[in-house]
This record gives structure tokens, sequence and C-alpha cells, in this order.
């Protein structure tokens, strides 16, 4: 397939793909099913046309697959039943696995993994640069490490050694070390005809890195600068001392968030001796940034990790067990709540029509403050300085709002039950939640960030269990003491 047609399938709209490669899937079922299934006499002839449709369907799917983007394969891969996955996988070309492999989602990789022999993976894995084959080391098996790295010379050695020691958030694990370094001292001629040399310059290549002989980081030359100089034009007068560069072991979200201000397509990895170890670029900040979106979406629903749509659904369940476990024990309580006031509720059986009203609110209003919490601490803009005065401007939000909308609640019980004691107790009580509601909104993301943890992990499932816990009780508290007699 020539570059060209790729490109212009590149650009097609995805989902036809899917339905395209599923169609075909289909055909491919039926036609074997239909063969299997025959159970009259078959002349020679018969089973040389089964045989030739077999044929034509498969060579029509290696025919699609081919003109596809490695990634538009791993996303129709993780679109697909686990027999269809597996079927198709099988067609896929083995000089693409490696690549498919580091597209596809974790959990879907686990599927494609394991129906692989150890040959298979090591084939895969050979395929990637080192720092790609570190992203995949914590999911292919031990031995196929081993033949992996005896495969590498010494020097890819090295690298993988020390991408595979840097911590999954960091920037090493971010960076890459197929890039582009020249002397300070050369002229742009001399440049030219080393990077001449190369087939093809590495992906996001918009500048060059500037090094002394002892490869210490010196500044960087934009590819541009290059071009319209004079070719006898030092290095080390053009180059752009004034730029970013990155730390292996500083925060991955710290180098998303330089990327994102200064709109940079690839930035230097520079160690505590100044040397220059490698480089960090946009297409992998992307992806860091999706998969954390992605883990924090999981994370507020209380998931603990990733799921394959198509896994078993034991699996699937067990998944999902902690945080449930955690609601149903809410659950339980809030019911206590609800129970010591079961008198009340007897005696004005209103109340229990209004309830969810004030629960749902608070708790809305909380989810409200922590998704800006926790955008905020993804921002490092939250600091001890600044933390009082955030407190204080969200508890004169939740107040607002509670007087505004327990006011019209107020008045929407007052007109049902015509009653204006209980439009009181209301309006109160959805001020009182709403306050306690941005106090654990606030704190929570706080508090886990405090240990450590992710600020997003299970936030959405306690402020819930808070505020209606809450809610309940200050509700059904204001009922008691002010419209039971």
């Amino acid at each position: 397939m020539n570059k060209p047609a790729r490109e212009h399938h590149y650009v097609e709209n995805v989902q036809e793909q899917l339905k395209l490669v599923q169609h075909l899937l289909e055909e491919q079922i039926l036609a074997a099913t239909v063969t299997h299934r025959q159970e009259l006499p078959r002349d020679e002839r018969h089973e040389l046309l089964d045989k030739m449709l077999h044929k034509r369907h498969l060579a029509k799917l290696r025919e699609k697959l081919d003109e596809l983007h490695s990634a538009d394969i791993a996303y129709i891969l993780e679109s697909l039943p686990i027999e269809q996955r597996l079927m198709l996988w099988d067609l896929v070309k083995a000089d693409r696995d490696g690549d498919i492999l580091i597209e596809v989602s974790d959990s879907v990789r686990e599927s494609l993994i394991a129906s692989m022999s150890r040959e298979e993976l090591r084939e895969a894995a050979e395929q990637l640069d080192t720092d790609e084959i570190a992203d995949l080391a914590p999911d292919l098996p031990q031995n196929v490490m081993r033949d992996v790295f005896k495969s590498l010379s010494i020097e890819e050695r090295e690298q993988l050694r020390s991408a595979m020691s840097y911590q999954e958030d960091s920037v090493g694990a971010l960076m890459d070390f197929n890039m582009m370094h020249v002397r300070e001292d050369v002229t742009l001629e001399v440049v030219s005809r080393y990077l001449r040399r190369f087939d093809e310059l590495p992906d996001h290549t918009d500048q060059v890195f500037v090094v002394d002989r002892d490869d210490r980081f010196k500044g960087v030359l934009p590819i541009n600068l290059i071009v319209v100089n004079a070719p006898e034009t030092v290095v080390g007068k053009l180059m752009l001392t004034d730029t970013i560069r990155l730390n292996p072991d500083d925060k991955a979200e710290q180098a998303a968030q330089s990327f994102e201000r200064y709109d940079l397509v690839s930035a230097p990895v520079v160690d505590e001796d100044g040397k220059l170890v490698g480089r960090v670029t946009v297409n992998v900040v992307l992806d860091f940034i999706r998969a954390e979106s992605e883990s924090d979406l999981l994370n507020q629903a209380g998931l603990r990790e990733e799921e394959d749509i198509f896994a078993s659904v034991w699996k699937s369940a067990q998944n999902r067990w902690s945080w449930l476990a955690l609601n149903l024990c809410t659950a339980f309580f809030a019911s206590r709540v609800i129970g010591e006031f079961e008198n009340t509720i007897q005696q004005f059986v209103a109340l229990a029509t209004l309830m969810p009203i004030v629960a749902g609110i608070a708790g809305n209003s909380a989810n409200q403050t922590t998704t800006i919490i926790i955008r905020s601490l993804a921002l490092g803009q939250i600091s001890q300085n600044n933390a009082r005065r955030l407190m204080l401007k969200e508890l004169a939000i939740s107040g607002l709002n509670g007087v505004v909308w327990g006011g019209i609640a107020g008045l929407f019980a007052f007109f049902l039950y015509h009653s204006i004691p209980l439009g009181l107790v209301m309006t109160s009580a959805i001020v009182l939640n709403l306050t306690v509601g941005a106090i654990v909104g606030l704190f929570i993301p706080l508090i886990m960030q405090k240990l450590g943890r992710d600020p997003a992990i299970g936030s959405s499932v306690m402020i819930t269990a808070i505020t209606d816990s809450g809610g309940f009780f200050i509700f059904l508290g204001l009922a008691t003491i002010f419209l039971i007699h």
C-alpha cells in the first residue's frame, strides 16, 4: 500500500472503519458456520469453492487491516467481543504487532498477549524503541523480557534499564531516546550534512539539541533557523539558551502543564549533572493527559482499574466491588439515620417525600466543588497561602445557593402542604446541607492528596454518602425540633 493511499484512510471516520470490519468478520463467521454445518455429501468442486470463499473473506479482511493506521486497529480491537478480537488479531501482520500493543488499552492488551506465544511476543517487542518496550514491560512475561533484553545492543540495554527505573508518573517514564543533538562549535553546513544522513528525522523533531563534548545540554537550535541562515554560521551564535528543560524525576503532570502553557512540540530532558539524557514529545504528553483523564473518571466512579467492556461478567463485577461495598455500608448508615426519626416521619408523612430533595441538591453541589478542586490541584493552583481563601469562597457560594434554591424548595413545600414551618425547615435544611457539601467537597480531595493518593479516588462515592446521611439527619432533626409537638 503506497503512502498517499494510507494517508487517505487515516482521515476517514474510524467508526465507519469499525462497521466495515465488523461486517467482514460477520461474513467470514457466517461462511465458516455454513461450511461446518453442511451435512450433505460434497464433491471436491464444492470443497474447493468453500476454501476459495474462505480465503477471499480472509483476504478482504487482511487488505482492510493493511490500509488502517495502528491506532485505528487498536480502537477496532477494543470495540470487538473477545472471540472476534482474537480472530482479527491473528490476521494482523506480525511486523505491526508491537505498534498495536502499545496503542491498545491495558485491559485489552492483556487478552491479546495471553493469545500470543513467547516467540511472537519477543518479535513484537523487538519492533519497538526502548522507551516503548519499557511501557510494554509490565504486561510481558519475565521470560519474554529476558529474551528481548538479550537481543538488544549494550546502548539499548542501558536505555531500557534507565526507562524502567523511573516511576510511572515521572518525566523519565515519558522520555524517549530518539533525538538529534549537535555540538555548539560546528557550522550549520555540518548540521545539515548530519541531518541528511538519516532517511527521516525522528517524529516531532522541531529542534536540534545542542551539547558540549561531555554531552552537557547547552541549548536548542530550531529547525527553521537551520534553513534560513547562512551555512557558515556557527551553531553557538544561533542556539536558544532560555528554553524549557525537564528533569527525569519531575512529575509528568508538570511537564504536561509546560507543554500546554508554552505550546511545546518537544523538550529536552536533562539530569542533575546537566547532561542531555532524552526528550519528551507532544504526542506522548497528549497520551498521558488522556490516560490521566480516563483514570480520574474511573476513580471518581469508584472503579479499581480500566475495564475491558467485553471482559467476563465475573472479572467486571470484581472490578466494581470495592466501592459498591463501601456504598452499601454508607447506605445502611443512612437508613439507620432515617430509622432514628421514624416517629417524626410517622407524624409528618410529607417529610418522606421531601428528604431526597435535600440530599440530592447537596450531593450535586458538593460534586461541583470537588471537580473544581481536583482540576485546580492538577494544575498546581492550590497552595497553603490560598487554601483558606478558597474555603471561604466555597462556603459563600454554598450559602448563596442554599438561600436561593432552598428558598425555592421551601416555597414548593409550602404550596404542596400549606405549612409555613415545613417550608422554613426545608429552606434551612438545604442551606445547612449545602454548607456540609461544600466542606466535604473541598476537604476530601485535599486530604487524599495529603495522604499521597489520587484526589479523585472514590470522591463522588464518599461525597454522596456524607451528603445523604447529613441531609437526612439535618432535615429530620430540624423537623423534629420545629414541627413535632
